[in-house]
This record gives C-alpha cells, sequence and structure tokens, in this order.
C-alpha cells in the first residue's frame, strides 16, 4: 500500500511516498481503509527540534471504513464508519487502537470527520477536563487561526465563553468574527496584555490557550486573573523556554499545565476519548458543530498540501482526502 514518512532535514521535514505492507490488526485493534486524514502541525514542528529528530510515519488522525478486526474487538463490525486518533494517517490503511476509535455521525463528511479527532479532543483536554471553562468566563487563544486554535474557539462560544485571539493576520481576525470572536488582536508575538485587560475590565482572563510557545509565555502570564489557569499546547514560534513570574504565580494562585499525549499511557487517553464521545460528539450528530476546513487536498498532493501548511495562510485545517 502507499504511505507518507515524514523525514527530517536540516531546514525541516518532508513528506517522502513509499511502498510498504499493508498493516494488520493486533488484539484490541481495528484495521481501517483511510478515506481522509488532516495535518496536525505538532507532528511537524516536533520533528523539527524539539525532539530529536526521527523517520516516522505521517498523520495522527483519520476518518475510515472498517476492514478487519483484531482479536478481542467485539464492539465494531467491518464496514462501519470510524474516526479516531491514529499511527499513519496519512496511508490507504492503518491500524485503530478500538479505544480511540469513534463512529462517524450520518450528517459528517469523510473529510469532516478527519479534521475532528486529534483537534477537538486536545481542545476537551484544555477547555474541559483541566481548564475548567465556565459560561461567561474569558478565554484567551495564542495563535487562534490555527487548527486547534479555531476548534477552541468554536468550542468555547458553545460552552458560553467570551474568547480573544491573537494573529498575525488581521484579515484572519475579521473571518473568525463570523465564528464568534470577541476581541481579536493582529500580533505574532506579546502586544496583546492591554486588549486583554481592557476586554475584561482589568480583571484579566480566566484562561488561557497558547498555541505560539515561549516568546507569548510571560504576556500570558500577565493577562490572567486570579485564579486564573494556562494551558501550553503548541510551539510554533519553536522556543521551548521562558521565564515564570513566581510573584503572579504565588499571589493568583495560578494553574499552569502542559497539553500533550506524548507520555500518556492508552488508559488515560482512552479517557480524553470518551469525554470527547459524552460532552462533543453529540455537538457534531446535531449540526451545532462543524470543523472549519480550510482546503482539502488528494492524496498525490500531500507534499503541496504541506507546503501549504508551512506558507501560514491556513485558517483551521488542511485534510488530504484519498
Amino acid at each position: 500500500m502507499q504511505s507518507y514518512w515524514i523525514v527530517p532535514l536540516a531546514t525541516g521535514v518532508a513528506f517522502e511516498r513509499r511502498d510498504v505492507p499493508k498493516p494488520e490488526p493486533k488484539e484490541g485493534q481495528l484495521q481501517v481503509a483511510v478515506k481522509a486524514t488532516s495535518f496536525n502541525r505538532g507532528e511537524m514542528i516536533v520533528s523539527r527540534g524539539a525532539h530529536a529528530p526521527a523517520l516516522k510515519t505521517a498523520g495522527g488522525d483519520c476518518a475510515g471504513e472498517v476492514t478487519a478486526i483484531g482479536p478481542g474487538v467485539n464492539n465494531f463490525a467491518v464496514g462501519e464508519r470510524v474516526m479516531g486518533r491514529c499511527a499513519g494517517g496519512f496511508a490507504e490503511y492503518t491500524t485503530m487502537d478500538v479505544r480511540e476509535a469513534l463512529r462517524i455521525p450520518a450528517r459528517l463528511s469523510w473529510e469532516q470527520a478527519a479534521a475532528i479527532p486529534l483537534s477537538f479532543m486536545v481542545v476537551h483536554d484544555m477547555l474541559v477536563t483541566h481548564g475548567h471553562l465556565q459560561s461567561g468566563e474569558w478565554l484567551l487563544i495564542t495563535g487562534v487561526s490555527s487548527g486547534v486554535g479555531v476548534a477552541a474557539l468554536q468550542v468555547a462560544k458553545l460552552m458560553g465563553a467570551k474568547v480573544i485571539g491573537t494573529s498575525g493576520s488581521a484579515e484572519k481576525l475579521s473571518r473568525l468574527k463570523q465564528l464568534g470572536l470577541d476581541v481579536g488582536v493582529a500580533t505574532r508575538g506579546p502586544g496583546f496584555y492591554e486588549s486583554a485587560t481592557q476586554a475584561t475590565g482589568d480583571k484579566g482572563v480566566n484562561l488561557v490557550v497558547n498555541n505560539v510557545g515561549g516568546t507569548v509565555f510571560a504576556e500570558c502570564i500577565r493577562c490572567l486573573a486570579y485564579q486564573g489557569r494556562l494551558a501550553t499546547v503548541g510551539y510554533l514560534d519553536r522556543t521551548m523556554t521562558a521565564e515564570i513570574d513566581l510573584a503572579a504565580l504565588h499571589a493568583k494562585r495560578l494553574q499552569l499545565f502542559g497539553v500533550s499525549n506524548k507520555l500518556r499511557p492508552p488508559a488515560e487517553r482512552a479517557e480524553t476519548v470518551r469525554g470527547f464521545e459524552r460532552d462533543f460528539l453529540p455537538y457534531f450528530a446535531d449540526g451545532r458543530l462543524a470543523p472549519t476546513i480550510d482546503r482539502v487536498f488528494s492524496f498525490a498532493e500531500v507534499p503541496a498540501a504541506h507546503a501549504y501548511c508551512d506558507s501560514g495562510a491556513t485558517l483551521g485545517k488542511v485534510v488530504v482526502r484519498l
């Protein structure tokens, strides 16, 4: 079968197409014929130096049809439409841990389903499980036009929160107003403290989702209200260190947490899936929520799609259709 692999280079990464054997499902796994998959910026950034570069299969989630079932699986059948996180979604076939698999609501296309799992499960982790976002609270999202950023905006508005977002593109911020963005700040780095302070009546924001990284970390701390929470999820700036204002951390009783699946055991990852299924999946099923897809590319166009993601022009998710 055909599969794309991420190859680390001195100046970045490349997506290399290879012919590899079709993966067979092991115990507790589904074999899935991939119909669509999506780009997740994190896996491309990780291979650029945040961790040791390594050759790896591309694609952290997908949507497709179950084609075979491994031993011990009795809750899915061949032919069902599923979506979920996986290893190697940029391929004709992949395997998926049955604990990660979700049935696709009938109203969703393959492309829509492929744009959901990883981004919106990260959002559930940030806003619900650890962020405890409440209706009426203020949320600040740095890098709001990213896939995770747009998903966080959409969910936060459904939860009744007010949202401040930063982006280097005023045009993107204008478009995100249609999704409910309350305050947009055009900046690629710090410089959003005054806007956040003014919007919140000098009280500060209750929760920050930091997609950008170390260059804005100190500014995020400044923006937090009493008992504010800060989720670190991305590092688009490739900056992995930052200073912490311990006086603010102490006096304002702040909570700082990271959002990553890198070291999480499968059982903990499964808890996130069940939380997403309980809290978010009904929104997709009834149409209150739909992923924001920027562009859809064919499987043969993956290198071009990668270049488009790197251009910084995207708003929301870039999807690949097989």
